[in-house]
């Protein structure tokens, strides 16, 4: 029985898809985002190892609670580096009538094999995917993750052909991600693709650091503060967003 690595899951989620979620958080992440708020997650190959039914059947508890709309996400980590579970996950939730949302990065995203072929199977038992584009540009996006985007900005296109939904979502960090001319383009962007139902600005937070200092990490964002609201507002009306 194949089995995952559990980082933790929450009940009763309100922001990561649409409805009410149950949130499973996966462990792993090849990403080192300099504002994650999650850095204990990853770790690849630790966590509470756990099959698919072992999950659903939890998450079942709170079905009662989901409305028309609700159902599973599944973020972590990196989702996607534990495709082969993620799909079995997914394969077993449509099984049961849950709808299935995944909150990924994209950065294992490979048009090679084995990986490719995988997660195009992984699609077939997805309904919506959640696509975290940290940085537009290249160079600024690896400063800050530590990874190029062309293999993310390639997902993106691929999930547009196909025509699987999307939510984009962009973390607005002063200083680093609050440029109008990075906003521009990042919308020029978006606008090249078919697919995107909604686009999400989340204003910056530090409230993930102290697990940074408990990992024995240095947080080079300490002095950042969230960004102002008028600067939300700008970003979300570069973006589109109503």
């Amino acid at each position: 029985m194949l089995k995952g690595y559990v980082h933790s899951t929450e009940s009763f989620g309100s922001v990561d898809g649409p409805g009410v979620r149950f949130l499973i958080f996966l462990q792993g992440c090849a990403m080192r985002c300099r504002y994650c708020h999650n850095a204990d997650t990853w770790r690849v190959g630790v966590g509470t190892e756990m099959t698919a039914d072992e999950l659903l059947d939890r998450a079942g508890r709170y079905r009662s609670y989901w409305g028309a709309e609700g159902g599973i996400t599944v973020s972590g980590g990196e989702p996607l580096l534990q495709i082969e579970f993620l799909t079995e996950l997914f394969r077993e939730a449509k099984r049961r009538g849950i709808h299935t949302c995944v909150d990924t990065a994209g950065q294992p995203f490979s048009r090679e094999e084995p990986f490719f072929s995988r997660f195009r199977e992984l699609l077939r038992y997805t309904d919506l995917l959640l696509v975290d584009i940290k940085h537009i540009d290249c160079a600024a996006h690896q400063k800050l993750t530590g990874h190029k985007n062309d293999n993310i900005l390639d997902m993106l296109r691929f999930l547009s052909d196909e025509q699987k939904p999307v939510w984009i979502r962009h973390v607005l960090v002063p200083g680093v991600t609050d440029d109008d001319r990075m906003l521009h383009r990042l919308r020029a962007f978006i606008d090249t693709l078919q697919n995107v139902q909604k686009i999400e600005v989340l204003p910056y937070h530090a409230m993930g650091a102290y697990k940074w200092k408990e990992l024995g990490l240095a947080y080079t964002l300490d002095n950042t503060p969230p960004p102002a609201a008028e600067r939300v507002k700008n970003a979300e009306r570069i973006l589109g967003i109503r």
